[in-house]
């Protein structure tokens, strides 16, 4: 590989680990019917337990290239699916930097229901965290005066997720705060800043009918705080009502408001990131299978493909469904 190339690739990589967080990073990966991952006033929304594994990786092929597993459980407490519960497990590597970490969740959710014929429900939550980051530097050969060569250095820390949704009929929209506690770590530099908070809201309805197709157009917006970056997901899913199950797909596209500069032809571009995700998935009796394929647009990439991930699932403790709508997230 040329170094012109790798200088393409290292400016992208700097744009898109920029958007990284500590904590289970945000990817598409909600939309593989595992809302929780992200919000935790999800946790026992459901009208079923769920039991959620994902496996994402980048750029097959490339050593040390971007990879991420979760395993998620949440389900309500009692019949009445007033209180929800929910555990978070996960491992996220990329490059020289992983960390692993944990969550337990709580979640409370405020009805306001005439009975099944109306869905109207308040639900806020709480996940505490404990994560470990670990910076491998026994194989970095560059210059960093923020990684020590030779050294395999780790910091852990506690934080804290705040979420509140909302659920009307056909319509829903959540609202999170990741990492809201500041928090001192000392991984890369002793003058790293303990602001790791990142803002996630979303927001959607659904359209059809639930015996033949249903339409679920949403978006989600992140903002970043310490950085100020944003970015913004346009996603549009359907679904199919079939005699063994329902099989679903749908398109997210994910765009940046900020731009990374990169040399070329000895000028400075800019290159905002921005990748195209179609998803496809099917339930099946108690079970759920998806798979997602995230494709990065842009001059400046990897040649070899974007990130695949795999998600397979259980639902577990299910009830009948509680409300009359179409609302695929908690019926």
């Amino acid at each position: 590989m040329s170094f012109k190339k790798s200088y393409f690739i290292l400016a992208f990589l700097l744009a898109q680990f920029s958007f990284a967080q500590e904590g289970v990073a945000v990817y598409s990966d909600y939309l593989s019917d595992n809302y929780y991952l992200i919000h935790p006033s999800m946790a026992g929304a459901a009208n079923c337990g769920k039991i959620r594994l994902t496996g994402r990786q980048q750029w097959f092929g490339q050593e040390d290239a971007p990879s991420l597993q979760t395993i998620s459980f949440n389900t309500a407490l009692d019949e009445d699916g007033v209180s929800g519960v929910g555990m978070i497990l996960f491992n996220d590597k990329n490059g020289y930097h992983s960390q692993k970490g944990a969550k337990l969740t709580y979640a409370h959710h405020l009805r306001f229901s005439r009975g099944t014929l109306d869905l109207n429900q308040l639900s806020f939550g709480l996940s505490a965290a404990f994560v470990q980051s670990t910076l491998d530097g026994t194989e970095f050969t560059g210059f960093d005066p923020n990684i020590v060569q030779g050294v395999i250095t780790k910091d852990a820390y506690f934080n804290v997720d705040l979420g509140v949704s909302y659920h009307y009929m056909d319509f829903f929209t959540h609202f999170t705060i990741k990492n809201f506690l500041a928090n001192k770590r000392e991984l890369y530099t002793d003058v790293e800043s303990d602001n790791l908070s990142k803002y996630l809201w979303s927001a959607g309805a659904v359209f059809g009918n639930e015996n033949d197709l249903l339409f679920e157009p949403s978006f989600m917006f992140q903002y970043t705080s310490e950085t100020k970056e944003k970015a913004i997901d346009l996603n549009l899913k359907v679904y199919k009502q079939l005699e063994f199950g329902r099989l679903w797909g749908g398109l997210s596209y994910r765009r940046s408001f900020d731009g990374a500069q990169y040399a070329s032809d000895g000028s400075l571009e800019e290159q905002k990131l921005q990748w195209i995700t179609p998803i496809v998935g099917l339930n099946y009796d108690k079970f759920m299978f998806s798979y997602t394929y995230s494709h990065i647009m842009g001059d400046v990439k990897f040649d070899n493909g974007g990130f695949h991930q795999i998600t397979i699932g259980m639902n577990i403790f299910c009830k009948d469904k509680a409300w009359d709508c179409n609302c695929p997230a908690v019926n």
